[in-house]
């Protein structure tokens, strides 16, 4: 019995190694390679920014934002102008997207500890075993070939 179920597990693991893996999403299933990354994006930033209203901006508005970027504005109603304004438009929706985004309060207004060891715990650097004949502090300017009064001295070109 254990042994039927065994060799039964083991050729529903070979058929599984020769069809890629699918996970479903709430929209359909999507293909995925044998890591379960997607073979196709599953979504796009234009296709989420194409659902927000476009934004427009006058012409005077446009040339202002040239002036504040100490920039010269290409020609109204040329092909350059009508291009760059499209893009201004494309990131002001995208902006005012990310601005509708709701973010939970948390209650904690500090900033948050990105350190990679937390708050409290770091390495005890006064704990370092030290092994025989490891020179330390000032003892490492017996090495040097100029000191003076506890000191290195550096020899320069330069007079003062």
């Amino acid at each position: 019995m254990l042994l039927r179920s065994v060799r039964q597990a083991r050729r529903v693991w070979r058929r599984s190694l020769n069809v890629p893996l699918q996970y479903s999403t709430s929209r359909a299933t999507v293909e995925t390679d044998k890591y379960g990354i997607p073979l196709t994006p599953t979504w796009s930033v234009q296709e989420l920014l194409s659902s927000y209203p476009a934004p427009s901006i006058s012409p005077a508005t446009f040339k202002r934002l040239h002036e504040l970027s100490a920039l010269l504005p290409p020609e109204e109603g040329t092909q350059e102008y009508v291009k760059l304004k499209h893009e201004l438009e494309e990131l002001i929706k995208l902006v005012e997207a990310t601005k509708l985004i709701k973010v939970e309060e948390t209650g904690n207004v500090g900033i948050p500890d990105g350190r990679v060891i937390a708050e409290g715990s770091g390495i005890p650097l006064d704990r370092t075993p030290r092994e025989n004949g490891d020179v330390r502090g000032r003892d490492l300017l017996s090495y040097a070939s100029r000191s003076a009064n506890g000191m290195y001295v550096v020899e320069t070109d330069r007079s003062r």
